[in-house]
């Protein structure tokens, strides 16, 4: 540090020890700090993108922004060479977009990833701000973050779910049984409509109506169906009637973490 320290203080054009000294490596710091705190609670909920990912975003988000506000001190001169410091901030904005995107998939009937792409984001924003010398900013951000995170989905849970939002419920057992009677009485009983009713049947059936390995043919039965009770908990006793081999819901009143 002394050696980085020194070599700033000898630079010309203007380097002096301010743009290269303990106030970056301060801002540097508090960008590490909150932005791990972001990915400690990714970590905890089990994301693929945790702790190191989140660190790593803000981190480099701050060093981005270190550089443009003291990188280019050398080569600066009065009404000939005049740069622009936010350009790089907003060239972080849409680069990040292309990281948030990664973490963002589709699978059949619903979303996953969007709360943790928005952290993603949120680091950024944060290790930017910390990098800008905005420290009250990048700490309050941080605040909020934990606020929407932590404390909005039991507030959430309080709200009364969509009657209309349609789920997808899928549904696997084995074939001849009269088990999808038995799932729609279940579903009726519950309170739920049903939309839509599609039948697959999984793995070759042999002449004799089993399955290739001698095992009954298992189907798998798709329902969209809507009501106001938590599709979760209809799948959780869907699961323990008999025959049931699985079960899998996307609850359209879910939260997404």
């Amino acid at each position: 540090m002394t050696a980085i320290m020194a070599a700033a203080a000898a630079s010309p054009a203007g380097h002096t020890l301010s743009s290269q000294g303990w106030r970056q490596v301060g801002e540097l710091a508090l960008a590490l700090l909150l932005s791990a705190a972001l990915g400690l609670e990714r970590e905890i909920r089990q994301k693929d993108a945790g702790l190191r990912t989140h660190t790593l975003v803000g981190v480099g988000a701050a060093l981005f922004m270190l550089i443009s506000k003291y990188g280019f001190g050398d080569v600066l001169q009065a009404r000939l060479v005049v740069l622009d410091p936010s350009r790089v901030a907003a060239q972080i904005v849409s680069g990040i977009g292309f990281l948030g995107a990664g973490l963002i998939f589709v699978r059949r009937d619903s979303v996953r990833g969007l709360t943790t792409a928005a952290s993603i984001w949120m680091a950024a924003a944060i290790g930017a701000a910390a990098g800008a010398g905005l420290a009250v900013l990048a700490i309050l951000a941080t605040g909020i973050y934990f606020v929407v995170a932590l404390a909005f989905p039991l507030l959430s849970r309080r709200l009364p779910n969509s009657a209309t939002a349609i789920s997808a419920l899928r549904v696997r057992y084995p074939d001849g049984r009269g088990i999808l009677r038995n799932v729609l009485k279940e579903a009726a009983g519950r309170g739920f409509a049903i939309d839509d009713v599609s039948t697959e049947p999984l793995g070759r059936r042999s002449r004799s109506g089993a399955g290739a390995n001698g095992q009954p043919r298992m189907v798998e039965v798709t329902l969209h169906v809507h009501g106001r009770q938590s599709v979760s908990e209809l799948a959780a006793a869907l699961s323990d009637l008999d025959y049931v081999d699985a079960v899998l819901a996307s609850d359209a009143n879910a939260i997404d973490e």
